[in-house]
């Protein structure tokens, strides 16, 4: 370390000293307070930002230079006094009064640069001042305003949804849409604004909670907004029938994240991957076997499809079909799946969906494999309901049976 000039070179240097010499005087810290005040009104640039930079500058010339014709002077001097804005705004002393003030007043500077640096020291800063981070937070440059949106902690759910009720910029809707662990409130908003390049960050965002009904809706529409597909193929949370309609629009190279997501139930895998097996070698819809065509129906909770395919393949009109679901009968869901020659894991999926009897109600399947009941006791099942039902008896005949 260089040894620190005396008081009169040091004033022959700020007075005559080269660029160089007044740039390593501004920047010592044991320089006097009057010399680096003169320095401040220096010509050069690089000079007076070393004077910023000095937190042994007295304030009087930070406020000087916080007025400075360069921004990147400006800037030098938000960098310094805002790591201090808690300790300055609760500060009642007039020194520290007139550094607030010349911080407040670089808070909302006209140059973007100036009011950027600020927001970047202040976007985690826990005890910062509430007033500074709603005022950059609501800043129309989103460079400004994305580091506080996204990573104050000091703003509120409330405050999130003012600036998405009324976005300074539309920008503002994506920089919230991207802040770390979204409620599901907050990301409702989002996409209530139906803006896609939000929605679209608000899908890659992985901490955001979205509301399964939503991201439903959201599947349904993208179709149409190719930029959310790939973040949609690669969402948790999605529910069946959501991942089934991504394999019938996404592009074809998004195809193979989606049946290698980890979180599918082997039902749905196995349905998954046929429904994309099919749709490279661009077959139809219809080509799915019967029971994986009921599988798939069940997944998405089309009861409708699931009776019509139970029905075609078991002989056993719809009718009855409806009539033991609502009876919740396990034993005759699980017959009509045996009758249809599908797998006995067809049998859960009837219970659960066509007859809403709870997991820990339905009749599981033995650890071993194959079907819960015997065949005799399936073909029973089956036979009871295919034999007629009795005609009802005519009105003149019951009249006869109650005389005799």
């Amino acid at each position: 370390m260089t040894v620190a000039p005396s008081y009169e070179a040091a004033r022959r240097i700020a007075a005559e000293g080269t660029p160089a010499e007044r740039v390593a005087l501004a920047s010592r810290s044991e320089a006097a307070p009057e010399i680096l005040y003169f320095l401040a009104c220096d010509g050069r640039p690089t000079v007076r930002a070393a004077v910023a930079a000095n937190a042994a500058t007295p304030v009087q010339a930070d406020t000087l230079l916080a007025g400075d014709d360069d921004p990147r002077v400006r800037a030098v001097v938000g960098r310094k006094l805002a790591p201090r804005a808690p300790e300055l705004a609760a500060a009642t002393d007039r020194l520290h009064n007139l550094a607030w003030s010349t911080l407040r007043a670089l808070a909302a500077d006209t140059a973007v640069m100036v009011r950027k640096v600020i927001a970047e020291e202040l976007q985690a800063m826990p005890d910062a001042p509430r007033e500074l981070i709603l005022r950059l937070a609501q800043d129309t440059a989103i460079e400004v305003a994305e580091p506080v949106i996204r990573f104050s902690p000091l703003l509120t759910e409330e405050d999130l949804l003012a600036l998405l009720s009324a976005p300074p910029v539309p920008a503002t809707v994506t920089a919230v849409a991207r802040r770390p662990h979204l409620s599901e409130r907050l990301s409702e908003a989002v996409v209530a604004r139906a803006d896609e390049a939000a929605t679209a960050a608000l899908l890659a965002n992985e901490s955001a909670a979205i509301r399964e009904r939503t991201l439903d809706r959201l599947v349904a529409e993208a179709a149409t907004h190719t930029a959310w597909q790939d973040s949609l193929v690669r969402r948790s949370g999605l529910s069946a029938g959501a991942v089934l309609t991504l394999a019938t629009m996404v592009a074809d190279h998004l195809l193979a994240p989606l049946i290698s997501r980890n979180d599918l139930d082997p039902s749905l895998a196995r349905v998954l991957r046929a429904r994309v097996a099919l749709r490279l070698e661009r077959r139809g819809e219809d080509s799915l076997s019967p029971e994986l065509a009921f599988e798939e129906a069940a997944l998405r909770g089309d009861r409708t499809r699931m009776l019509r395919l139970l029905a075609e393949r078991s002989g056993v009109p719809v009718l009855a079909i409806e009539h033991v679901a609502q009876l919740r009968s396990a034993k005759a869901l699980v017959s009509l799946c045996w009758k249809a020659g599908f797998d006995p894991r067809s049998a859960l999926l009837a219970q659960g969906v066509l007859g809403h009897i709870p997991p820990d109600a339905a009749m599981p399947l033995p650890e071993a494999g194959g079907w819960p009941l015997t065949v005799a006791e399936m073909q029973w099942q089956i036979e009871v309901l295919t034999v007629p039902a009795a005609p009802a008896p005519r009105a003149a005949e019951r009249r006869e049976r109650l005389s005799a």
